[in-house]
């Protein structure tokens, strides 16, 4: 029987019967190790990569897969673009997996001369130019991956000898006026935020991971994030078709490394809050 949503402001997402309004999933449907991408057809991907699939669910914009991967549970969601969506994402997973590890999965332009069209990135941190996350913190609060997810990305990306770079990352709110784009009838307000973001040291731009980062912090979670670079921002070219799709079989790559390795991590330290290398892994 489907229910109805929570009265406004219960301070409960509302449901459908026992699923959540959004992203249409229910307890015990979705795993603890989450992969988080924009693109359907790139969680369809990482779900071809499951020896088996147990689940699946198509819920407006939202796809989620769960199923085994290399004797773990997994799951990927499929959020569609933006911190609104995100931020849509992460809250409903929260109340149907009491404590999930969450790595984002995407796409993004690299700003800086070194970072090369499919490269990945780890963000360390990311710059908040969203809003979605200033509903929940202040422009102060900072957006930063957790310590063993990050390792995690750093280890897998390294046994896959892929070509990364770790740093800091921006969020932008929108691809075209909030990303400098000058679109004929829009012009944007800020045309050199590219090179200001590029001067600031910051290594490529996207538009979910400072969202991400702010709730997992507020939640007391894991997250994480990885990205596959399409584009080079500073001198203005994409990838073609087929390197696209072999960085972004890269990054689902070293992603899904990386849950492995951050569940071993957290195994490691055991009651403790934070793995570190006295630890382990014996």
């Amino acid at each position: 029987m489907t229910g109805s949503p929570h009265p406004p402001n219960s301070g409960a997402p509302p449901t459908e019967g026992d699923r959540q309004y959004h992203i249409g999933v229910a307890p015990g449907e979705v795993a603890e190790a989450i992969l988080l991408v924009g693109d359907p057809a790139r969680a369809e991907r990482v779900a071809g990569l499951f020896g088996t699939v147990e689940f699946e669910r198509r819920s407006r914009e939202y796809v989620t897969y769960t199923g085994a991967h290399e004797g773990q549970r997994v799951s990927v969601v499929a959020t569609g673009m933006g911190p609104d969506n995100t931020e849509i994402a992460v809250v409903e997973l929260c109340q149907v997996v009491k404590s999930p590890t969450l790595i984002r999965c995407g796409s993004c332009g690299g700003l800086q001369p070194g970072v090369a069209l499919g490269d990945l990135v780890i963000s360390s941190a990311a710059y908040r130019l969203e809003n979605t996350s200033l509903q929940f913190a202040g422009e102060g609060y900072p957006a930063a991956a957790h310590p063993e997810v990050l390792l995690a990305l750093v280890q897998a990306a390294d046994e896959a000898g892929a070509r990364y770079h770790v740093g800091l990352t921006a969020t932008a709110p929108g691809f075209y006026g909030a990303q400098g784009r000058n679109v004929a009838g829009f012009p944007t307000r800020n045309p050199a935020v590219v090179e200001d973001l590029a001067r600031q040291g910051v290594l490529n731009l996207e538009m979910e991971t400072s969202c991400l980062f702010t709730l997992a912090s507020l939640r007391g979670i894991r997250a994480g994030a990885v990205c596959a670079v399409f584009a080079a921002r500073h001198h203005g070219s994409f990838v073609g078709p087929e390197e696209k799709h072999d960085a972004e079989g890269r990054c689902i790559a070293v992603a899904l490394r990386a849950l492995h390795l951050a569940a071993a991590l957290e195994a490691a330290r055991g009651a403790r809050p934070l793995w570190h290398p006295g630890l382990g892994p014996k």
